[in-house]
């Protein structure tokens, strides 16, 4: 028998849970935002399966952790001098990625397009590298499509879909989640996992609020859960789902007890 709202010894404050839908490419993070799901809301964690660990092993690391993301004879131009951001601007030790994707100017073979669409991506661990590739892109297809008497527009899609910010882990949640990790499960259990090129719309959280994002390992190449979470061939190692919900209720059990007011 347990007394009645026995939950209050141990949960000294207000668990929220976010169901949000629209995570991929559809900004559910930042409409949960604008809808209130943060208000009165100091600290947020999340947890995602990782085919890279072995089930049940929890991974994640201090500061970036995922990349931002945004939405392929002048045309072919553009396309080179785009790959020079990075290589010729950039620094070396910060991560960025310049990528076209789509190139699109018709199906005739015997007629010059008048019209070129190019598509892609770009991505960047942090703010202001992001912020100074998007102004890069713009300037670089703008002015390179002038040198072959051309003009050109550039579209961010940012009413459509706001672009992905990286996601920051803050060092304090960071170290939280570690800890818990740690005495949950041991410290072969827990690893410091390298920043990825991935985007992961949980990072409009981790602009309000401190936050950490992390992975638990669902690797098992006996059951064959060896594919990216975007693998038609993606299945999981139902193993990991026990450990990743008592990894998540003992983060925000002890956050609450050790934050009391």
């Amino acid at each position: 028998m347990f007394p009645d709202k026995w939950w209050h010894y141990f949960y000294q404050g207000t668990v929220v849970l976010v169901f949000q839908p629209a995570e991929e490419a559809g900004n559910g993070a930042k409409r949960m935002i604008g809808d209130g799901a943060l208000e009165n809301v100091e600290a947020i964690f999340a947890v995602h399966v990782s085919h890279e660990h072995p089930t049940s092993i929890i991974g994640s690391r201090p500061g970036p952790l995922l990349a931002g993301l945004d939405p392929v004879l002048a045309a072919s131009a553009a396309v080179i001098s785009l790959q020079g951001i990075v290589s010729r601007e950039a620094n070396p030790l910060d991560s960025q990625v310049v990528s076209v994707t789509s190139l699109n100017g018709g199906d005739s073979l015997d007629m010059i397009a008048d019209t070129v669409v190019l598509g892609g991506t770009f991505r960047a661990f942090s703010n202001t590298s992001f912020y100074q590739l998007l102004q890069r892109i713009e300037e670089v297809i703008v002015e390179q499509a002038r040198v072959f008497r051309c003009s050109a527009t550039v579209d961010f899609f940012e009413k459509e879909y706001t672009i992905y910010p990286p996601t920051v882990n803050d060092e304090g949640m960071y170290e939280h989640v570690r800890k818990v990790a740690i005495d949950l499960f041991g410290p072969t259990n827990f690893r410091v996992v390298p920043p990825m090129m991935g985007a992961e719309d949980f990072s409009f959280y981790s602009e309000v609020v401190p936050a950490a994002f992390f992975y638990i390992g669902v690797r098992n190449e006996t059951l064959g859960s060896i594919h990216t979470g975007h693998s038609p061939y993606f299945m999981i190692d139902e193993d990991a789902l026990p450990m990743g919900a008592a990894a998540h209720a003992a983060i925000a059990e002890r956050y609450l007890n050790e934050h009391r007011r």
